[in-house]
This record gives C-alpha cells, structure tokens and sequence, in this order.
C-alpha cells in the first residue's frame, strides 16, 4: 500500500524554484518548534541581542476581541524602538517595507500566514482531495518564493528571521482542508530550510541548530 507521500507526490512548482543559497543577498535564518515550544521567544532574542534596527512583521489578525488583546499584550512586550508591520497575507511585500525600516527582519509567524492564505483561496473542489490539496501547496510555494526573490535583492547585511510550527508529527487531519494546511506547511517549510543559513528547531525551549549543531546560537 502506498503511505501518504507517495500518494500525493510532491508539488511540482517545488522542484522548479530555485533555492536561495546562503550568502546570496540577506541571510534567512528559520526558527521552528511546536505549539509553546519558545521559538516567538528564541526567535526575539536573536533580534535583540543583534544589536540592530528590528522590523516585526506579524500575521496575525486581529478578528475577535481575544486576538486583540493577544496583540496588544505581544505589542507591549516588544521593545518599543521595534517597527512593527502587520501583514496577514503579503509577505514579499511586508519583507520589501520592512527592509526599508530596519537592518532584522523578524517575521511571525508563517503558520498563521499559511492559514491566512488558505482563508483566501476560492474555487477549490476540497471533494476533489488530492486535485485541491496539491493545487493550494504549490500556489502557497510561489507566494514564499517570492518572498525570498525580494530577499534576493537585499543587501548582506539584511537578516530575516522566519519563525513557523512543526505540525507534521501529529495526527493525519481528518478532512482535506486540515491536510491540505498540514501538508503545503511543511513544504514551506522545507522550502525555507533549505534557503536558510541557518534553521533552529525549538524543543521545550531549547534550541537545536539543524545545519550547525556544534555551534552556539547566534546571529
């Protein structure tokens, strides 16, 4: 029997975009873990302790009376010399104004853009499973290749901090639309990691680097 990989294959819009390398134009550094894992936190200390300009990208909405307040606490706990863009969908566009604000760029999170994105899409037949949930993964990849292409352009010393959710180790979502969300996230996922210099995975607050172990945590 085929698992799940197999059977839905991999988007190919995947295979022919081109991968960031990591000394092309600004650096990517990607932050993951699960929910509470502290990657919002590990992810803001890298800003800070850079000693740099910070622009904070957020995508969360504010829908209901409790993201609002949500936002206003995440607000008042960032230093207040931060810029801070809220962008629920735009992302290559966010990364472009923020870089005119600040030297960091920290954008989060992903996971909510990703969620943001799929609010957006019309026209999908989710009874036609694999049709649907291939089709959103690779038009969510072009949305985050452009992304990067505007990160491209920017200069070295520019740094974008990306942090998303791990949600591939849990259960296999009962309905196509929560594996459509489940599958494209963890192909952008993959997608950024291999763009990125360096990519953090956040265990119980403890941040492992992926591509550098050895080394100390830095920016």
């Amino acid at each position: 029997m085929q698992n799940e990989q197999e059977r839905l294959g991999k988007p190919s819009g995947q295979a022919d975009m081109a991968v960031t390398e990591p000394d092309a134009g600004a650096r990517l550094i990607l932050v993951l873990g699960g929910a509470r894992s502290g990657k919002s936190t590990f992810a803001e200390e890298l800003a800070a302790n850079s000693q740099r300009s910070v622009a904070y990208i957020a995508t969360e909405t504010d829908s209901d009376e409790a993201l609002h307040a949500r936002i206003l606490l995440h607000r008042a706990q960032r230093p207040q010399v931060w810029h801070t863009l809220e962008e629920p969908l735009d992302l290559a566009g966010a990364v472009r104004r923020a870089s005119s604000l600040a030297d960091v760029l920290l954008l989060d999170c992903l996971t909510l853009w990703t969620s943001n994105w799929l609010m957006q899409q019309t026209g999908i037949d989710w009874n036609e499973q694999v049709v649907a949930e291939m089709l959103f993964a690779e038009n969510a990849l072009k949305e985050v290749e452009a992304m990067l292409h505007v990160l491209r352009a920017l200069p070295a010393h520019k740094t974008l901090i990306v942090v998303s959710n791990e949600v591939g180790t849990g259960l296999v979502p009962e309905y196509a639309l929560g594996r459509a969300y489940r599958d494209t996230l963890g192909y952008v996922n993959q997608h950024l990691a291999r763009a990125a210099e360096r990519v953090y995975l956040l265990v119980a607050g403890i941040a492992v680097d992926l591509k550098r172990l050895p080394e100390k945590a830095i920016l």
